[in-house]
This record gives structure tokens, C-alpha cells and sequence, in this order.
């Protein structure tokens, strides 16, 4: 079985793998960061450790405010924050389930989403971690 911590954005539901979750904050404070690229919401102080939150409403091309929950993620840079509106379960999933992205997915999705899992009153839409940290692909602050 696959673990996927499972989050909400804009009525999506999204999942991203558990082993490379760290934890999960409530809304922080951010720092803004001049002339960074729009995904990156700011910066956050995680007991000393500075790291760069990334709006994934931003990334998925949708708007609103990226005051919502952070996913603290391992990249290889080291770790960064998601912004997601809702947290929702730890999943686990059968691999069975596992479909490739829907060819029919937007732009602003592909290279985000991974797959997706078909669940009886749901599709989630598995998001690659190490990719929804970079903001428009590139280094977290590039």
C-alpha cells in the first residue's frame, strides 16, 4: 500500500506521499521575499530554520490567498513549505487504484501531478513533492 497525505485546494482533492512529508503547521507568519517568482508565498521561520513556502493554489494557476495550511516537505535543496487550503487524511492506497494523469489535465497541473487514484466518490490527483516546491520549475528562490 501507497501512503498519501491527502490535501484540499479549491474543492480538489490532491494527495502527496507520505515519506516525504516532515509535518504539517497551521498558518504561519511569512516573510515576503522581493522580486521572487510569484509561486513563492514567502519565507517562514521553522525553529531556526529558514525555508521557502510555495502556494500550490499559485502553481495549480488558481487564486486566492496562500494562508492556509503548510506541508513541510524533504527536496533534495532541503526542506520547503506547501501551501494547501485543507489537510485531509493519511490514505492508504492500493497501488491497483494507480492511474497515469488524465490526459485531459490542465497545463498548470502537468509535472505537478505524478497520477491519480480513483476512490468511489472521488478522484485524487497525486502531487510530486520534490517538482511543487520549485516554483515554475526552477530553484526554490530562482
Amino acid at each position: 500500500m501507497n501512503r498519501l497525505v491527502s490535501f484540499q485546494i479549491d474543492g480538489g482533492t490532491y494527495g502527496i506521499d507520505a515519506l516525504s512529508v516532515i509535518e504539517i503547521l497551521r498558518p504561519q507568519a511569512l516573510t515576503p521575499v522581493p522580486r521572487a517568482p510569484a509561486s513563492v508565498a514567502g519565507l517562514l521561520n521553522l525553529r531556526g530554520q529558514i525555508i521557502a513556502a510555495i502556494s500550490l493554489r499559485e502553481r495549480l494557476g488558481l487564486e486566492g490567498r496562500p494562508d492556509g495550511m503548510n506541508i513541510i516537505v524533504r527536496t533534495p535543496e532541503g526542506p520547503a513549505s506547501l501551501l494547501v487550503d485543507r489537510i485531509g487524511d493519511v490514505l492508504a492506497c492500493d497501488p491497483a487504484q494507480w492511474s497515469l494523469p488524465p490526459d485531459t489535465l490542465p497545463a498548470a497541473l502537468r509535472g505537478l501531478v505524478v497520477g491519480s487514484y480513483h476512490f468511489p466518490d472521488r478522484l485524487l490527483l497525486v502531487v510530486d513533492a520534490d517538482h511543487a516546491a520549485h516554483p515554475e520549475g526552477t530553484g526554490v528562490l530562482s
